[in-house]
């Protein structure tokens, strides 16, 4: 009787290892991740280290929170295309972001 709670306890123990382990694999995959798309961005510093916070936070990629900064950055390029300056530009930029 003795051996057979040892073989069960071994087993319960061998098997939390086991999820643990998983765990902590999955959780290494999306750090590879994250750190892959900072380095894609070439984040540093303060903005890196939101954006991982984000990333890790999120399960997987934080583009769908950088998506309208991409699209500003969008519109704030065409603005300069066109020479626009002042209240003239932030107008222009702010009409753009809504359309994205």
């Amino acid at each position: 009787m003795k051996k057979l709670i040892v073989l069960a306890c071994t087993a319960l123990l061998c098997l939390s290892a086991q999820a643990a382990s998983e765990a902590q694999k999955a959780q290494q995959e999306k750090m590879k991740t994250c750190n892959a798309e900072a380095k894609t961005k070439a984040l540093k510093g303060d903005a890196r280290k939101s954006f991982m916070k984000d990333c890790l936070s999120s399960g997987g990629s934080a583009s769908t929170k950088e998506e309208p900064k991409a699209a500003n950055a969008n519109c704030e390029k065409m603005a300069e295309e066109k020479k626009l300056a002042g209240a003239a530009k932030g107008s222009f930029i702010k009409k753009c972001g809504k359309k994205d």
